[in-house]
């Protein structure tokens, strides 16, 4: 995928068509959106593109509505390029770009930047000064700078409109389930193995501790898990506790802790750089008598994560 991080820099790209938004997490309803561009791309000869922003239009128009992303803008990157996006803008959002009008925008970004051939957006598309632009009055600049508007119906999933929020919120209350049906994917988190206190491989059994700085992180509990090697793509079946630890609290306010048992062996280094995919949660975290007894809790949670690998098998989890 070729990517441009300025509207200069994506003076080399061809014509496109393409859509717009910021796609957090890029779900069901983003991929749909990408799938329609590929196709109006393929009909017209032009390149599948996408225009997007960081940070956040939020972060800059209104700080304190700002949500907490689901992804970095370098994961929705790599995740729109696996799924055939050709050329992508990621345009810096600063208070300049805010205070475009639609007709700016669209003039100096979507025909002279991205040489837009056509549009597609959701019927809620809303763009440029206080959001002051609509789908038609995108249709009608659309005409004047020379690209068809094209108007996407919503995606929906069990009922529901597939959003970014509502993936938040599946996460936030370790609904690991809906969370995958709507990205169609796992929901992950990445980061840093860093040094536990050693009360794992004294007391319990061995972890890997997580350092990460992603936004969105599934309640405290304990889960069926994926855990993958940045470095090398090593993967293992795993079980994670997100959580306070309140069986060894020493604190009054404990930091959180992410802390990863891997089922399969290791055969190798400890990995450096992980990724954790939140598969199934099992059960709320909660407070044991003594270590004997969470150890003999983690060794049941580890048989029934066994039981999930066996019954979806490698195939249904291949990513």
């Amino acid at each position: 995928m070729r990517l441009a991080r300025s509207a200069a820099e994506a003076a080399g790209f061809g014509p496109s068509a393409l859509t717009i938004g910021n796609f957090d997490g890029v779900h069901i309803g983003h991929q749909y959106l990408f799938g329609l561009v590929r196709e109006a791309a393929a009909s017209i000869g032009a390149k599948a593109a996408v225009l997007t922003f960081d940070p956040h239009p939020a972060c800059v128009v209104a700080p304190d509505r700002a949500p907490r992303l689901l992804t970095t803008i370098a994961q929705r990157c790599a995740l729109m390029a696996e799924l055939e996006i050709e050329q992508t803008l990621v345009l810096p959002f600063t208070s300049g770009i805010a205070r475009l009008t639609p007709e700016e925008f669209v003039r100096d970004v979507l025909a002279a930047a991205m040489k837009a051939r056509i549009v597609i957006v959701g019927e809620n598309f809303r763009f440029a000064h206080k959001q002051a632009g609509d789908t038609g009055v995108l249709a009608a600049l659309g005409k004047r700078y020379g690209f068809e508007t094209r108007i996407a119906p919503e995606v929906r999933c069990r009922g529901r409109v597939a959003s970014s929020s509502a993936v938040r919120k599946f996460v936030d209350a370790g609904d690991t389930a809906m969370a995958w049906r709507f990205l169609n994917r796992p929901y992950s988190i990445a980061g840093e193995v860093v040094a536990g206190r050693g009360i794992g491989s004294r007391q319990t059994v061995p972890t890997l501790n997580l350092k990460t700085a992603a936004e969105v992180l599934p309640k405290a509990g304990v889960y069926v898990t994926r855990t993958r090697d940045l470095e090398d793509g090593r993967k293992w079946s795993s079980i994670t506790n997100v959580g306070y630890r309140p069986t060894f609290a020493e604190e009054r306010d404990p930091p959180l802790s992410i802390e990863t048992f891997l089922l399969d062996p290791l055969a190798g280094d400890a990995p450096r750089q992980i990724e954790i995919e939140f598969l199934h949660f099992v059960r709320e975290e909660r407070r044991f008598e003594n270590a004997e007894a969470l150890k003999a809790q983690i060794l049941c949670d580890v048989r029934r994560a066994g039981a999930f690998f066996r019954h979806f098998g490698a195939t249904q989890l291949k990513r």
